[in-house]
């Protein structure tokens, strides 16, 4: 196999698919991409971890030799990445190594026989659609209340569950959730109900390949694994299996009480006061009354700091500690002026939203309170 490509196309290509490849894996094979010819004019660049994979097509300037060359994707990647810009040449030479040439730079970098890559799966039907936007927005808002403990295996996805009226999307961690609802989001031709558990790995590497595409996302599933067909890219992903944590009965029921806070003006107060709390907590307790709250953290080892904010209360004033990053994690991906705080106790799950005018999208954090003293 031989042929001829840009440098910033092979970049921009490579970069999407080696950033799934297992830096220490079991199975030595998985550190490799696989290209292979797909036309007279088109490569196509694999790579998976079994669970995950993402192909990409290329278009080259030329191919006078079709096939297949598999090598190591990182060290690919880094050579591609401080070559000279202009042609970079491959050629396959008979005992699968590969020679990459540009400008005056040459490499040579061993590689395996196309039969020891695994059978990649290929691409179902995608009946459904999403706006490329949207995607990326409903995993922006979500993705951080994913777990990140290895045994909660159901809690470590997103639950996609979609009607013909709306897409909502759900995550938690046992500690928290989040939730974001979007009018007529993921679309389909026959009003199809869909209802999957997505990895968080995998969301991470579609909101890259969503992130910047203008169009629609081509969605599909089947028993065991989603498909997504985003322009000239495609990713393959394993469900996860089990169930998902009955999520409606966390929900606040009657929280009839309310604060509102500027965003910005919460967000640095915390993150200044959580630089005293405890490292294992990160503890912080709010006093809100009518017109003020005071943030507070503590430790013995660090010392205590204290803040006081303006904020609107609606209510009974209360006393109130949370975990200071997982309100933070909220703030920093939400683009609202304000915040509202909804609440019942001291004790009971509070409610984060974005004061907002959007009426398409309904989205909101549920965090639980901790013990203060």
């Amino acid at each position: 196999m031989e042929f001829i490509i840009p440098k910033d196309a092979l970049q921009k290509e490579l970069a999407f698919v080696q950033s799934i490849v297992e830096r220490k894996n079991m199975i030595p094979v998985l550190a490799n991409v696989l290209i292979e010819s797909v036309g007279d004019d088109t490569i196509r660049i694999n790579g998976t971890d079994l669970d995950l994979t993402i192909r990409v097509d290329a278009q080259v300037e030329s191919m006078p030799t079709q096939g297949a060359i598999c090598v190591q994707a990182r060290k690919l990647f880094e050579i591609v990445r401080l070559l000279p810009n202009g042609p970079v040449t491959f050629t396959k030479e008979e005992n699968e190594w590969v020679t990459v040439k540009c400008d005056k730079s040459t490499f040579r970098l061993p590689g395996i026989a196309r039969e020891t890559f695994p059978d990649l799966p290929s691409l179902q039907a995608t009946p459904f659609s999403i706006g490329a936007g949207l995607l990326s927005t409903l995993i922006e808002k979500t993705i951080f209340a994913i777990t990140t403990e290895e045994g909660r295996y159901t809690l470590s996805g997103a639950k996609f569950e979609v009607t013909k009226d709306s897409t909502k999307v759900i995550t938690t961690d046992g500690h928290r959730l989040a939730l974001i609802e979007a009018k007529n989001g993921i679309r389909s031709a026959a009003d199809e109900p869909l209802d999957v558990l997505i990895p968080k790995k995998t969301l991470a590497e579609l909101q890259k390949l969503a992130t910047g595409f203008d169009g629609d996302v081509q969605l599909g599933v089947d028993e065991n694994h989603v498909y997504f067909q985003i322009g000239t890219r495609a990713l393959v992903s394993r469900l996860l299996s089990g169930q998902f944590p009955n999520y409606e009965m966390v929900l606040p029921k009657n929280n009839e009480y309310s604060a509102t806070f500027a965003t910005s003006d919460l967000t640095k107060a915390l993150r200044r006061v959580a630089l005293m709390a405890d490292d294992r907590s990160h503890a912080v307790t709010l006093e809100v009354i009518k017109e003020q709250t005071t943030i507070a953290a503590q430790s013995p080892e660090e010392g205590e700091g204290f803040e006081v904010v303006a904020s609107t209360l609606n209510g009974e004033d209360l006393r109130i500690g949370f975990n200071a990053q997982y309100v933070l994690d909220f703030l920093n991906i939400i683009n609202s002026a304000q915040v509202l705080f909804t609440f019942k106790d001291g004790n009971c799950q509070t409610e984060f939203r974005p004061v907002t005018d959007e009426t398409d999208l309904r989205f909101f954090t549920i965090i639980m309170p901790m013990r203060v003293d």
